[in-house]
């Protein structure tokens, strides 16, 4: 063996060494198994949501997206679901315009690492309660059409939980803590809501 060909042998091996350690990584990472089948996994749980409606069409509501045409069928992509929990006392809705104060929590389907569903935002520290929880507030023409279609049939008091699928919130591309084609779950209560230029009510 020359020299020369030693020192290629030696190379290729070590190239083939580190191609095995990155690998290795690759496929032992977080990211991998905490996000396994992923996408089917969501479209799957998305499309089950249907016969949750069936059972309990009391307490369930499938909206469509507040940008499409109500009076016609849609794609279920177009729709998001929501269960009722709480009941409020209003019967006015905000408008796409308005200003709304809400408490909320924000989780991905159950993965790996989360039982209960990663918990990517919210106004929440510790168990969901719409009596204890901080709020926020929102312009609603600023969210996710999801979350702004939901908020748009609320009322003050009501607290919902909403899916949405990712088509309605940050589709196959995901953002910062949600990977693509995630359904996005909410934990939500309407606070309150003003139109621009009115002052929303103080809240204790």
């Amino acid at each position: 063996m020359t020299a020369w060909t030693a020192k290629t042998t030696f190379l290729w091996g070590c190239l083939c060494c580190l191609c095995g350690l990155f690998t290795s990584c690759s496929e032992e990472s977080d990211e991998v198994e905490e996000y396994v089948n992923w996408r089917e996994r969501n479209e799957a749980f998305f499309a089950s949501l249907e016969d949750s409606l069936s059972r309990d069409a009391a307490n369930w509501l499938k909206i469509k997206n507040y940008s499409l045409d109500a009076t016609t069928a849609g794609k279920p992509a177009d729709y998001i679901y929501a269960k009722v929990i709480e009941r409020g006392e209003g019967t006015e809705s905000p408008m796409y315009t308005d200003s709304v104060r809400v408490s909320y929590l924000g989780r991905l389907l159950p993965s790996a690492s989360y039982a209960e569903g990663y918990e990517f935002d919210g106004t929440v520290y510790g168990k969901y309660s719409s009596q204890t929880n901080s709020t926020t507030k929102f312009v609603l023409s600023a969210l996710t059409d999801g979350f702004a279609t939901a908020v748009q049939h609320m009322h003050r008091g009501d607290y919902w939980r909403v899916y949405v699928p990712s088509e309605l919130a940050y589709g196959a591309y995901g953002t910062t803590g949600i990977p693509g084609y995630s359904v996005l779950t909410f934990d939500l209560t309407l606070i309150d809501f003003c139109s621009p230029g009115t002052p929303m009510n103080p809240y204790n």
